[in-house]
């Protein structure tokens, strides 16, 4: 039985967007509540009932979250333009090699607006 779980996170970070027109209140320096979800898609193990226990995917996760919390996301390599869309990517090149069932990455800025990066 393929099926898909999540996990969400939340993460306080300020950034600002270089490479918007000039005035434009994105290239600010601002800052929001993050929220990502990690999707993994897979076979149900018929003995544990589940794909993958979900402290599991915390715990794969718990380096990268420290690496964004609290932090300037543009000093972050690979972040100096850190767009939703960049951010989930980032993300997904993170967490790929050590979680292999990843099927999407999910970003929010706001409670309205975010994208979702399935590799």
């Amino acid at each position: 039985m393929t099926t898909t779980l999540f996990k969400d996170f939340t993460f306080e970070a300020a950034h600002h967007l270089p490479h918007v027109p000039e005035g434009h209140k994105c290239g600010r320096l601002h800052g929001h509540s993050f929220m990502v979800r990690l999707e993994i898609t897979g076979e149900v193990d018929p003995y544990t009932g589940w794909i993958m226990d979900f402290s599991e995917l915390k715990a794969a996760f718990k380096p990268t979250y420290d690496r964004l919390d609290h932090y300037y996301l543009n000093d972050i390599p690979g972040l100096e333009n850190p767009t939703s869309e960049v951010l989930a990517k980032w993300i997904w090149d993170e967490m790929k090699p050590i979680v292999p069932l990843l099927s999407a990455v999910m970003v929010k800025e706001t409670c309205t607006a975010g994208c979702v990066y399935k590799g």
